[in-house]
């Protein structure tokens, strides 16, 4: 049996129907969505190429990429676990190990750089790390495990 090669189809970010505003919410031209399943299926399915973040889409005939707009960040930090470290989840439920050194803040959010993405903390996963914040000499500060981290400003990107 020769098995036959799925259809690719590919939507760039200027055909899609749907996009992601700056606070990780998902819209079309209806609106906000607001179902939880199909939220928790779009934030599950988002990847990244060389050409940007897209949603996929797999069947048993064809591999879909849309592209998609998003106003500030494709990944968002929507909770976080303290125990001996500090785990993030994100939007996409994949887990990642804190690092207090990549993170900044711009426009009066806070985001954790990684080598592959730009991630914002959501208001919720905010307030739960805010316990290890305080504001040092007009600074914001990053304290866990008797050591203190200087949390850069980058508003003027």
């Amino acid at each position: 049996m020769v098995s036959e090669k799925k259809k690719q189809i590919i939507i760039p970010k200027e055909d899609a129907v749907f996009w992601m505003d700056k606070n990780g919410d998902w819209h079309n031209e209806h609106g906000k969505f607001e179902h939880p399943k199909i939220i928790k299926y779009f934030n599950a399915s988002i990847k990244k190429d060389e050409n940007g973040y897209y949603v996929h889409q797999e069947t048993s005939d064809y591999n879909e990429k849309v592209y998609f707009p998003y106003e500030d960040a494709a990944f968002f930090v929507v909770d976080v676990k303290v125990n001996e470290n500090i785990i993030l989840t994100l939007n996409n439920s994949e887990t990642i190990k804190f690092s207090p050194e990549h993170l900044f803040t711009r426009d009066d959010a806070l985001y954790l750089q990684t080598p592959e993405h730009r991630i914002k903390f959501k208001d919720s996963a905010l307030l739960k790390i805010s316990k290890f914040m305080e504001e040092s000499n007009g600074h914001l500060v990053f304290k866990i495990k008797d050591k203190n981290y200087q949390v850069p400003c980058k508003d003027d990107l």
